[in-house]
């Protein structure tokens, strides 16, 4: 496992998810952010969800998913929602 995987929420499926994408390091997963992040996961398994992009907006800041603030999860639901029309 890499670096990626030492972030909150990141195991090793999202990991290689991540690196599939070119994605390697925090950093970068910084740079992209959260949602271009999940996008691009998207492109290679349509079942990734709205936790995947919790799970990833929680790694970029620190924190498990589940604390995230209310408006930081509704943000990223309708994100979300628009997305996947």
């Amino acid at each position: 496992m890499g670096e990626l995987s030492k972030l909150p929420n990141i195991g090793k499926v999202v990991e290689e998810q991540l690196n599939q994408v070119g994605i390697f390091t925090e950093e970068e997963l910084k740079s992209v952010g959260a949602k271009q992040a999940c996008l691009k996961i998207q492109q290679i398994d349509e079942s990734a969800c709205i936790h995947r992009l919790m799970a990833l907006e929680g790694a970029i800041l620190g924190v498990k998913k589940t604390q995230l603030s209310d408006e930081k999860k509704a943000e990223l639901k309708e994100f979300y929602q628009w997305h996947k029309q």
